[in-house]
């Protein structure tokens, strides 16, 4: 009587493989920690500067709060407008990065490159760089959170195009559909929800950085932030610290939810 074949499942990792990757990763933190020295001798010498700050920023000054509105307005106006239009750049680019989209390599590299380049340029950096251009105002920051949430945007959404059911696909060339057909009736309704979550994650983080913006020159709250660092107000900045928050949270949930009925 013949005995049932073993199944030949993988060999876990050895205990020598698990004890080598954690000295590698120990060194690579020591070493990190050297170069850039770091030492938690300094942190807990400086921490009660913390609480003296903190000091310095309780209680708020409430009545700050009339100045700062129509700056936080204008922080998400520049959210809004950066995002969308860097989101409607980002979908046809991101089509043109998909593998499975685009097969040839002498089209697909070149935008893969110049996204990565997009991505490697920090918004504060091309805020600073608009503002040189454009001068100071809104419309730096506004150009700047375009460039980034296209980056990004484009990044993420070519990533989930890889991913999709090529049935479609297929069927639509079987029944001699052209490219644009593909994409609109194949490609763009298995994508949507994705792209849409993508746009909205998007949005959040460019309120955070648009309330930053402002200390190049960028316009939005980050304006104010400069001055009253500056001029050590520093329970007015604890206004717009509390009233920043308030802010993205409420975007936080309200981009939350719908995410949750898209997807």
């Amino acid at each position: 009587m013949r005995s049932p074949a073993k199944a030949n499942y993988p060999k876990p990792p050895g205990k020598l493989k698990h004890y080598l990757t954690a000295m590698i990763i120990v060194l690579l933190l020591w070493g990190s920690s050297v170069q850039t020295e770091a030492a938690f001798g300094e942190l807990i010498e400086g921490f009660p500067n913390m609480f003296d700050l903190l000091a310095e920023m309780i209680p708020p000054k409430w009545t700050y709060l009339d100045n700062i509105v129509g700056a936080m307005l204008e922080t998400i106006r520049m959210a809004l407008i950066g995002t969308t239009i860097g989101a409607l750049i980002a979908m046809p680019i991101a089509l043109l990065c998909a593998g499975n989209i685009v097969r040839s390599r002498w089209l697909r590299h070149p935008v893969r490159f110049v996204l990565n380049l997009i991505r490697t340029i920090p918004d504060l950096l091309l805020a600073a760089i608009f503002v040189a251009i454009v001068g100071i105002g809104p419309l730096p920051g506004t150009m700047a959170l375009t460039v980034f949430s296209f980056g990004l945007i484009a990044k993420l959404t070519y990533e989930a195009l890889e991913g999709i059911d090529r049935g479609p696909l297929e069927a639509m060339t079987a029944v001699g559909a052209n490219g644009m057909q593909r994409i609109l009736f194949a490609v763009i309704p298995q994508i949507q929800a994705h792209f849409m979550s993508f746009t909205l994650y998007t949005f959040e983080i460019n309120v955070r950085a648009a309330a930053v913006l402002g200390l190049v020159g960028a316009g939005g709250i980050g304006h104010y932030y400069e001055i009253t660092l500056g001029f050590l107000e520093y329970d007015k900045t604890s206004v717009i610290i509390i009233f920043t928050l308030a802010i993205v949270l409420l975007i936080d949930y309200s981009s939350t939810k719908l995410r949750e009925k898209l997807l």
